[in-house]
């Protein structure tokens, strides 16, 4: 089971130091493994705790509840803020030296029929974090994330979800701005209707790309859009005219792809060719099918379901470490611990 952790206080200096304090060793082991990672993509040890301590100041100018709860997390997990900023920073401390890789996250979203949207996403990510899965309530939010990292995916009582995906620009790495992890969170807890996300998204300063996949649910009909992310600017994409919004690591507005670091040959791309061509999947009432969407591998011609690559080094090897829906009709998150191809039966998942 993913490592959960409840918090029902509006206050963000208890909430800290009490998934802190809960959640110490897990923090502790995912501070030793991100440091490692930085050192195996060359990045200089003796920077991070200038990173960190840069990307707690950024939290404290844009988002100062949440820098008074990284304070009291790092007060209950033992540790320095500088590495929890390093933690929170990790997508742009990875920018600052370019360090892309084919691995990565897929999503799925449709909006095309009556009720709540119907969404999914893999969570690639390298096999050492297998152990630092967090599912998080507080309240009106939960969201699953690394251990020491406020936020990633999840969803609000407002009936808005988040799904999060990262993307390479040019205009990455030149600093240290504000996380994009500290954006998904920050629109969790204070956005209640999709342009409110999206302004939120628009007014912060970043230094990394990603894509946030925004949806919304009014207890009768959904909607979603796609914000791309990035130094660079920020670009709002909507559904398609069938309803659906599919997304994985490369831009798809033609101005920031201008600027795009995937390789042409990159799966990024054969993993979206594969969902549009099946996206049917993703209509149906039934969740099974939109894991099916999921299921394929490099071998079927579409990496979207991740395993190691035997004799790579490990910052090389990749792993679907969570496959995951966003429930908005019953505001709950939906988990399975591992991809698609071993989610076939609704008993492997759990509901957060």
């Amino acid at each position: 089971m993913i490592a959960r952790h409840l918090t029902d206080t509006a206050d963000p200096a208890e909430r800290g130091h009490t998934v802190g304090t809960a959640d110490r060793a897990r923090i502790r082991r995912s501070i030793t493994e991100y440091r490692r990672l930085f050192e195996a993509v060359q990045v200089d040890p003796a920077v991070l705790p200038s990173y960190g301590e840069q990307a707690a100041e950024e939290i404290r100018r844009w988002a100062p509840a949440l820098h008074t709860e990284l304070v009291a997390l790092a007060r209950g997990a033992g540790v320095e803020l500088w590495q929890l900023g390093m933690l929170n920073a990790r997508t742009e401390i990875l920018a600052t030296v370019g360090a892309t890789a084919d691995g990565e996250c897929t999503t799925a979203v449709y909006v095309g029929g009556p009720g709540a949207p119907h969404t999914i996403q893999t969570w690639d990510w390298h096999e050492e974090f297998t152990d630092t899965k967090s599912l998080v309530r507080h309240t009106g939010v939960r969201t699953f994330t690394e251990a020491g990292i406020l936020g990633k995916i999840g969803l609000n009582s407002a009936g808005l979800g988040l799904h999060f995906n990262i993307l390479s620009h040019a205009a990455d790495g030149a600093r240290i701005g504000v996380p994009v992890h500290i954006v998904a969170r920050r629109i969790l807890d204070e956005a209640a209707t999709l342009a409110e996300a999206v302004d939120i998204a628009r007014s912060a300063d970043v230094s990394a790309s990603t894509v946030l996949t925004v949806v919304a649910h009014d207890g009768r009909d959904g909607d979603a859009v796609c914000v791309e992310l990035s130094p660079a600017g920020t670009a709002v994409l909507p559904p398609d005219s069938d309803g659906y919004l599919l997304h994985t690591n490369h831009f798809l507005d033609p101005h920031l792809a201008t600027g795009e670091l995937a390789a042409p040959t990159a799966g990024t791309y054969a993993r979206l060719e594969h969902l549009a061509a099946r996206r049917k999947l993703l209509a149906s009432p039934d969740p099974a099918r939109w894991t099916e969407l999921l299921d394929v591998h490099e071998s079927d011609g579409a990496p979207v379901c991740c395993h190691p690559q035997p004799g790579l080094p490990f910052q090389q090897q990749w792993r679907t470490l969570l496959t995951v829906r966003l429930d908005l009709a019953e505001g709950r998150l939906s988990c399975h611990d591992g991809g698609p191809c071993t989610a076939g039966e609704e008993s492997t998942w759990e509901h957060f």
